[in-house]
């Protein structure tokens, strides 16, 4: 079950990293590179606000997770989830951290 659960979360990883990433990769080609212009985007509408906000604040509680697994517990890979999250999305960070503590666990 373990390795099943691992390879779950590895594909995840990838999907949540791929998936989105494609739909910025078009929104830039079609939009010019400018990340002032993809923050204005992400302010259109009260959804797309709602979304913004939820995954600022699941990405600050990943946060809070991987310093405290880092700093505290000295698990120092946990520190890894942090540019994932930011770096890629929370999409990718999530699952990162999951597998991390199967990680302790299995």
């Amino acid at each position: 079950m373990t390795l099943a659960l691992r390879l779950v979360y590895i594909a995840l990883i990838i999907v949540g990293t791929v998936l989105p990433w494609s739909y910025f990769y078009a929104w830039f080609a079609a939009n010019g590179w400018s990340l002032g212009a993809m923050i204005d985007a992400w302010y259109v509408n009260d959804a797309t606000s709602g979304l913004v906000y939820d995954l600022t604040i699941a990405a600050v509680a990943l946060t809070v997770w991987a310093l405290v697994q880092g700093l505290v517990r000295r698990d120092y890979w946990a520190l890894l989830v942090i540019p994932v999250t930011y770096g890629i999305g929370v999409s990718a960070g999530v699952p990162l951290a999951l597998l991390l503590m199967l990680r302790k666990s299995g």
